[in-house]
């Protein structure tokens, strides 16, 4: 099972493995604040595409789509999340302060689906 988790709230809600899962660190976080068992910044969106969408929301289905490719075309950074989530339970933790689009929740659908299609 797959959750995803804002790191900015309260971090002892979260199940199984814990992995960040943005290019960059979270503004005001010290690293030794954030229980983690990794930072995958390979399987964030690429900066060009997280500098075009801006967490505008009107851009929001073509981040989607492009972020999608982007994750078809890179299985090296995800296969070993996915065989983690076939294990047991992971939250995906994010930085954004938009909660309804951002890149965590692309990337657990296409996880999730991942999932879907191996059964």
């Amino acid at each position: 099972m797959i959750h995803i988790q804002r790191v900015y709230g309260d971090q002892g809600d979260s199940k199984g493995r814990r992995y960040l899962v943005e290019r960059l660190w979270p503004r005001g976080v010290r690293k030794e604040a954030l229980p983690l068992d990794g930072w995958l910044k390979e399987i964030a969106p690429s900066t060009e595409l997280r500098q075009w969408f801006a967490h505008d929301p009107e851009k929001w289905p073509e981040f989607r789509r492009r972020y999608w490719k982007e994750l078809e075309a890179n299985p090296a950074a995800w296969q070993t999340l996915l065989k983690t989530a076939r294990r047991g339970a992971v939250t995906l933790l994010y930085s954004a302060r938009d909660t309804e689009h951002n890149g965590a929740l692309v990337l657990k659908a296409f996880l999730d689906q991942q999932l879907t299609a191996a059964r």
